[in-house]
């Protein structure tokens, strides 16, 4: 359970269901959100990303004092946007009296302004300065040097999802998505640091994976819509070049990916690391990965661990989703 037993509550219409879409593409201003929280989080998957992104993080100072590492920083900041230019134009146009109300909810309780937010929230024009400065130079340093990775990485994941619920529905897509979700009725909850409840009213709810977020899902309320923000299977440190990648590399990995691709029979853990020449421990961990993803299963013999694909480890291989694993 999340700490004080903190819930938060996605609550679904029929009607909302029926409105669950994925995200045509990410979205720049949501990722540089997301890549500012990563530099202050000790995941360690990002830690030599954090060491290469030193240079970056000078300029980016302003955003960090707004955004926290819990990514949970003013919405004016993010907006869901189909290119970094019409996101930047978003922010630059955001409305005084939205972005008053969000400086105050990110600032309270226990976080004071800095004097350079103040001015910001007073619509000073030095302040909003600073403030596009930094946006750009996040996006040239964080993101613009990834951006096929991102892209490739979101295309494979989004790619996979679609084919999920094709073949399994929305209900058992959306709590996969959830490290601990369970449906309440059409209520899909989760152990949270928020005590949140999310109405849709019908609007239904957008779902956009994110290469820079390995937290429990974000659920943000914009113009646009209610967008779901949540881990793609595989974050950025991991992701492989496209150019040089197939598609299942691209969202799995390139260790993992062989790993399935290996398990269309049982297999030791010994015989994976033997054939594919690298360490006992990395098997294991790239094992449990895939376990957590639903794509294989384990099963202990005495001392030994047997690995093989599930179906939908299988259909990922195939493309034919719901085949029976041999």
């Amino acid at each position: 359970m999340a700490k004080g037993g903190a819930v938060l509550r996605v609550c679904f219409t029929a009607e909302d269901l029926l409105q669950v879409t994925f995200a045509e593409e990410p979205a720049p201003m949501v990722e540089l959100t997301l890549a500012i929280a990563a530099l202050q989080r000790p995941d360690p998957i990002f830690a030599l990303w954090r060491r290469r992104m030193t240079h970056a993080q000078r300029s980016v100072g302003p955003l960090l004092e707004l955004i926290p590492a819990t990514a949970k920083g003013p919405l004016f900041l993010d907006p869901p946007s189909r290119g970094f230019g019409d996101g930047l134009e978003q922010v630059l146009s955001a409305p005084a009296a939205f972005v008053r109300t969000e400086l105050r909810r990110v600032h309270a309780p226990g976080r004071r302004p800095v004097p350079w937010t103040r001015l910001l929230a007073d619509g000073d024009r030095k302040a909003w300065q600073t403030l596009e400065h930094a946006v750009r130079a996040g996006h040239q340093g964080l993101l613009a040097g990834s951006w096929d990775r991102i892209r490739a990485g979101f295309d494979a994941e989004r790619a996979w999802h679609v084919q999920l619920m094709a073949s399994q529905g929305i209900r058992p897509t959306l709590a996969g998505l959830i490290r601990g979700a369970r449906w309440n009725g059409t209520t899909l909850e989760w152990d949270s640091g928020d005590d949140l409840e999310i109405t849709l009213d019908g609007q239904g709810i957008t779902l956009l994976p994110s290469v820079f977020w390995t937290g429990q899902p974000l659920v943000g309320r914009y113009a646009q819509g209610t967008y779901l923000i949540y881990p793609a299977v595989t974050p950025l440190p991991l992701l492989d070049d496209p150019a040089a990648a197939n598609a299942l590399a691209v969202l799995l990995g390139r260790t993992r990916a062989a790993i399935l691709e290996q398990l269309t029979r049982p297999r030791t853990t010994t015989h994976l690391a033997r054939d594919l020449g690298v360490a006992k421990s990395s098997v294991s961990e790239h094992t449990k990965a895939l376990r957590d993803a639903h794509l294989v299963t384990a099963h202990r013999d005495g001392k030994t661990v047997w690995h093989s694909c599930t179906p939908l480890g299988l259909g990922l291989l195939t493309g034919t989703p719901g085949t029976a694993c041999s």
